[in-house]
């Protein structure tokens, strides 16, 4: 049976087109051999890897996920997301859990269209941007938005869980 395409690319475009939230999509060469997207999309980008955010999915507990988005300049910390989302502990998600529940592949992953919604936190950093830059849901897509929009489509909330 042949996989249907979503009439907007990606969920995470059908997502933003159906609650009619403005978004820039910026689409730029992927290659095979980088294991590194978020360097190979400011680099292909010209977009500051302060202002490009990758979506990181964690383990908070037996069958439980939830995601963190923090710059691809720095690190999530996973004390600081585990406070965030009220839980004790959190642990970078199996990556084949995480590509089953978001439905996307590692790399691609975005905080938007994803399966399964899970509780998302945003690094406080972005607020800093009027526009700050997440996945468009496939590798060599990343999609322009405003940090409030994307907290208002994903149900996200701020708090400080990167570091340098």
């Amino acid at each position: 049976m042949a996989k249907k395409k979503t009439p907007a690319g990606t969920p995470a475009l059908q997502a933003l087109i159906a609650a009619a939230i403005p978004f820039e999509p910026v689409e730029y060469t992927h290659h095979d051999d980088t294991h590194d997207f978020g360097a190979e999309a400011a680099r292909e980008t010209g977009i500051e890897p302060e202002r490009l955010y990758k979506t990181l999915i964690v383990s908070v507990g037996p069958h439980q996920l939830a995601v963190g988005v923090v710059p691809v300049s720095g690190r999530l910390d996973l004390k600081k997301l585990a406070t965030a989302l009220g839980v004790k502990k959190a642990e970078m998600a199996d990556p084949k859990a995480a590509e089953r529940s978001s439905g996307y592949v590692l790399g691609g992953v975005s905080p938007l269209g994803q399966r399964t919604a899970l509780p998302t936190v945003i690094d406080t950093s972005a607020q800093n941007w009027p526009t700050m830059y997440v996945s468009g849901g496939k590798r060599g897509l990343q999609i322009g938005i405003a940090p409030a929009d994307l907290a208002a489509a994903t149900g996200a909330h701020f708090a400080p869980i990167a570091h340098a």
